[in-house]
């Protein structure tokens, strides 16, 4: 069956029992919306006032494709300079990463090369990568076109290209069903051939809330109550 054919729909996010987990990360700079984003289109929320993500925030995201419910593990980092030493260690067992710009802001475009160099070089090495323009609302505020966009996903030979708007819900959720879709596909294309520890097979995150030695992050989670990440 082919990849566009599959059947999928999409779950109550507290569906408890799952076949496949996948580890998903979103990364990008401070301010593009990746938080409100997530929540958007994990859970179809909203919030302009969301609190900056310091270190991390970790969603679920429930789908079944084909009779097989597949749960995706969202790790959403900050994009605060002084965190991005930690951040790098989310990387670990990532199956695909959402690296998000803001169509209206010129450098989270320009600093998009950082972050593809940090995937490439210490993420998984088969790791897949879409590129999120974000934003996209505010068109009359845009500083990369489209065009931009879509030209740097096929120079660096990404695997999917989308603009979207936490703020309206366009491509939201679509983001994340064409996540699940792709690495559903890879684990049927290799099938048997990876442990159940593998990125494209039952992926567990290395780290918990429980086990992460942030104290220090928790502590500034609390200061911070404004803004969207």
């Amino acid at each position: 069956m082919a990849e566009e054919d599959y059947e999928w729909k999409v779950l109550d996010q507290n569906t408890g029992d799952y076949e496949l987990s996948f580890k998903m990360i979103i990364i990008g700079d401070s301010g593009v919306g990746k938080s409100c984003l997530s929540l958007r289109g994990t859970k179809n929320i909203f919030e302009p006032m969301y609190s900056p993500t310091i270190g991390f925030e970790f969603m679920v995201f429930f789908i079944k494709i084909n009779n097989q419910i597949i749960k995706m593990q969202i790790w959403d980092t900050c994009g605060q300079e002084v965190y991005r030493s930690l951040i790098s260690s989310f990387y670990n067992n990532a199956s695909l990463a959402l690296m998000v710009y803001s169509i209206d802001n010129e450098d989270s475009f320009n600093n998009l090369e950082f972050w593809l160099n940090e995937l490439r070089t210490k993420a998984n090495p088969n790791i897949n990568i879409f590129l999120v323009g974000n934003k996209c609302d505010l068109e009359d505020n845009r500083k990369i076109s489209k065009e931009l966009g879509q030209e740097f996903y096929e120079n660096n030979k990404l695997n999917l290209f989308m603009e979207s708007s936490a703020k309206t819900g366009f491509n939201a959720e679509n983001l994340f069903v064409e996540a699940a879709k792709l690495l559903y596909s890879q684990h049927l294309k290799n099938k048997g051939r990876f442990s159940t520890s593998d990125s494209f097979a039952n992926s567990t995150p290395r780290y918990s809330n429980q086990s992460l030695p942030l104290d220090d992050i928790y502590e500034e989670k609390n200061k911070r109550k404004n803004g969207c990440c």
